[in-house]
């Protein structure tokens, strides 16, 4: 393993390990569906019956652990850059810093969707079209040129500090920026999940899957267009013919 190898690997090992526990958390939640916390019963009638069968401190772990499992992977590449940004007696506050402000902007965005979600929920429990309704949502979303703009803001790692409180304020702003707009681009998708009253796992991988392959996507002018993880696609297809070719 080359030098470079190895320092991409202190950053993609453990982040890696991370969504991996918390999808095996999610796995094996109780009654085998993880999100049964903080994805409402379709037999709850009121929003006190809601309430007292989820919690809102059992709410807000639920959606911690999805956010660990479902965003981790895409946190490599701006933790990276903190870390390459850092000395290295800062690089693990630099870090810490960062995340902090990355989940303090998504734990306030869930707060938002699953209010949305659990009064749709009461509103039409059971119903398949209030997951026909949030696809649309989320496909409307995807099209649209906002979501476009937020995809190329977050490919944006601005420069860093590297000595003082101006490094510590540059780590935790640069995650509040990032998580920012990272809700701007996913908060449709990720809110499919929640909208599902089974296999709410199974609806978390496939979301979480597409977001990380659109990561692979480079800056484009924002616009309306059809929009996938179209280089994702292409980079595994290329990787299955080499092995193919080798075999």
């Amino acid at each position: 393993m080359t030098p470079a190898a190895r320092e991409r690997a202190q950053v993609r090992t453990p982040v890696l390990f991370i969504s991996a526990a918390a999808w095996i958390l999610l796995v094996a939640g109780p009654g085998g569906t993880a999100l049964s916390a903080h994805c409402p019963p379709a037999m709850a009638a009121s929003l006190k019956l809601l309430l007292a069968v989820n919690p809102p401190a059992v709410l807000a772990a639920g959606w911690a652990l999805m956010l660990a499992a479902m965003m981790a992977p895409m946190l490599i590449a701006p933790v990276r850059h903190v870390r390459d940004s850092s000395f290295a007696r800062r690089r693990a506050r630099a870090i810490m810093l960062f995340v902090a402000g990355y989940a303090a902007v998504w734990m306030a965005a869930g707060a938002m969707l699953m209010a949305l979600a659990l009064a749709v929920r009461l509103a039409a429990p059971e119903s398949w079209l209030v997951v026909a309704l949030g696809t649309v949502i989320a496909l409307v979303w995807q099209f649209s040129p906002f979501k476009q703009r937020c995809l190329n803001r977050g490919h944006a790692h601005f420069e860093l500090a590297a000595f003082g409180v101006a490094a510590d304020i540059g780590a935790l702003r640069f995650g509040l920026t990032h998580g920012v707009w990272c809700v701007g681009s996913c908060w449709a998708l990720m809110l499919l999940p929640l909208l599902v009253s089974r296999g709410h796992v199974a609806a978390m991988a496939a979301v979480s899957l597409w977001l990380f392959a659109e990561r692979f996507d480079t800056p484009m002018p924002p616009r309306w267009r059809l929009r996938g993880p179209g280089r994702a696609a292409r980079i595994v297809i290329a990787q299955a013919q080499m092995r193919l070719e080798r075999s």
